[in-house]
């Protein structure tokens, strides 16, 4: 039985030429080889699965190759190439830092360096996952590797650049590697499936490239496993099944729900995708990349972003077509808050399923409140029955008049909204009696959720009745008085009282009054620097333009200012403070309590 050797060893780059997604490297180590200027220390930092090991193995050969390709390719003919492609070359030397990382070790490699190679110009170190070095066996190195002798070369690789010490980076010259893109990917393996014979379509190799996420050598494992998997007959379903990837008709299929807001279809897809064992969270992932999708194939100049086949090309730009922009901007809105939110959610599957309502209802805003409607109608019947018969006249010949019975049923709660989308002419007296009878029914709607603010303008009324006058007509530009600011000034306190501690800061300041450059400038204080810093970044200018709505004048200035120390007021708060502030501020109680000798505790 034939050996087996897996692709991410078979097809490991040995050439310049055969390095995948990596070309700037490649062709700055090519110059610096025929140039002649090596330096004595590499760093190859990057990804895993990206060629660091393995353009350093290609560097080596290439230094030490005594007859090299014009394109400075190893020629693989000579002996320092034969003796390294057989595993007995004595001067190219690769170390585990992982399983070599003390002192020991560094001392032994720090002996080797002396000896000449015996083959070639130089001795090549090649140290993998350098950052595995304990703390003094990097120090240990670093002598050696800042004058090492002529002959010798150190290649440090690592995917943890950050855990390397400073003093070391200071040594090398550096190469950041890149994640590969799928297109080398999907270039690579397509090569290697003619190799092997291997009849699969290009839908499947960009699964197998999506699911590498930028490393090469990940990419052929999962290659490797879909072939064990399928055989020489690769089909896209059997990828995903192998792979448990999510399909891309899900998505497509969804879009098309939310469209329709069809939001029990979407609840049902979203639990057969349960039941196949996905994990929620990548779902709602998948969505969110798909809806990306979509923005961005509405562009045409925006096609290099899209990471696809030209199929799936084609049918992403047949469904943005029928997405709007902004349906796709709050649906990715939506999927995004609901990525951040899963983790915290107690409920993740109710979480996940809120969101897919709310992106049903996007494209038909006025399902959810449809049952409401009919409501109003009869309250309108009861309250206005003239008005009501009226309106049923004007009506008569597009839509049958509404119900005069005080009761509702569930047949005429769905029947009522039925005519409302259809603003047609006949129907403009309606429009224009609306405004009449909801001005009649205000008080009665308005009078409990306004009584606190309605008290206020009464006070403020009583104690400044010119205030008024100052709104009116033309004169609404005019600076208005002390006294009226300060009552609505009641009213932004009330506005405010869904946030206590806010309110209660603007209920207990003190207002100062002056006039700068035309305008009335109103400076109120707080306690201490960090609430006026807080107040003048997030909500200095929302208060002012509450307060100029307010005060009827947009010359209104809103200021923050702290109250001094000496101001602040202590407020006493044991028995023996409070009886002394008692004292303090009436002079009869402190006779009395000298006059009968008391002891204040």
């Amino acid at each position: 039985m034939t050996e087996y050797i897996v692709s991410a060893r078979k097809y490991r780059p040995d050439t310049f030429e055969s390095l995948v997604g990596q070309d700037n490297i490649a062709r700055t180590l090519k110059n610096s080889i025929v140039r002649g200027q090596l330096a004595h220390a590499y760093l190859f930092c990057g990804p895993r699965g990206v060629g660091k090991t393995s353009t350093a193995r290609i560097f080596a050969k290439t230094i030490n190759c005594s007859d090299p390709t014009p394109e400075m390719e190893p020629c693989g003919r000579c002996e320092s190439c034969i003796s390294f492609a057989e595993g007995r070359s004595y001067c190219i030397h690769e170390l585990d830092a992982a399983s070599n990382n003390g002192v020991d070790d560094i001392k032994a490699l720090m002996e080797q360096v002396r000896i000449p190679p015996q083959v070639g110009k130089y001795s090549v170190y090649i140290i993998d996952e350098v950052h595995m070095l304990s703390q003094s066996a990097f120090n240990a190195f670093l002598k050696t590797l800042e004058e090492p002798p002529a002959h010798a070369i150190f290649i440090l690789a690592t995917t943890e650049k950050h855990k390397i010490l400073p003093t070391i980076l200071s040594r090398c010259q550096t190469y950041d590697f890149n994640r590969i893109s799928v297109a080398d990917i999907v270039r690579n393996l397509r090569h290697i499936a003619e190799s092997e014979n291997v009849s699969i379509d290009d839908e499947s190799l960009h699964i197998i490239a999506g699911k590498a996420d930028g490393a090469m050598r990940d990419a052929l494992t999962i290659f490797d496993q879909t072939v064990a998997f399928c055989g020489t007959e690769v089909r896209y379903q059997d990828v995903l099944n192998n792979l448990n990837v999510l399909d891309y008709e899900h998505c497509f299929n969804l879009v098309d729900d939310f469209l329709a807001g069809d939001y029990p279809a979407a609840l049902l897809k979203f639990d057969r995708i349960l039941s196949k064992g996905f994990n929620a969270l990548h779902f709602v992932a998948a969505l969110s990349s798909h809806f990306r999708d979509l923005i961005v194939s509405r562009s045409s100049g925006l096609d290099a972003l899209l990471e696809l086949p030209d199929s799936l090309k084609k049918r992403y730009r047949e469904q943005s077509e029928r997405c709007p922009l902004q349906f796709l901007y709050e649906c990715l809105n939506i999927t995004t808050q609901c990525e951040a939110g899963y983790r915290m959610s107690v409920n993740p599957r109710l979480h996940i399923e809120f969101a897919l309502m709310k992106l049903c209802l996007l494209q038909h805003p006025f399902q959810a409140s449809s049952a409401a409607v009919p409501q109003v109608q009869p309250t309108m019947s009861r309250m206005q029955p003239a008005e009501q018969k009226s309106e049923a006249g004007s009506r008569a010949d597009t839509a049958p008049p509404a119900s005069e019975t005080v009761p509702a049923t569930a047949s005429q709660a769905e029947a009522v909204p039925q005519p409302q989308p259809e603003q047609t002419e006949p129907a403009k007296p309606q429009e224009a009696a609306a405004p009449a009878r909801t001005r009649r029914r205000q008080p009665a709607k308005t009078a409990s959720a306004l009584s606190i603010r309605s008290m206020m303008n009464e006070a403020g009324s009583t104690d400044s009745p010119e205030a008024g006058a100052v709104l009116s007509g033309t004169e609404s530009d005019l600076l208005p008085s002390d006294d009226h600011i300060r009552n609505k000034w009641k009213e932004l306190v009330v506005t405010y009282a869904s946030k206590p501690r806010l309110a209660n800061t603007l209920s207990s300041t003190k207002l100062e009054f002056s006039e700068s450059e035309g305008s009335k400038l109103v400076v109120f204080s707080v306690q201490n620097e960090s609430q006026k810093k807080w107040i003048e970044e997030k909500l200095l200018r929302e208060l002012e333009g509450t307060l100029q709505r307010l005060a009827g004048s947009s010359r209104v200035r809103l200021r923050v200012s702290v109250v001094p120390d000496d101001a602040v007021n202590t407020v006493p708060y044991t028995q023996s403070e409070k009886a002394k502030d008692l004292m303090a501020r009436n002079d009869e109680v402190r006779n009395l309590i000298s006059d009968f000798d008391l002891d204040v505790k």
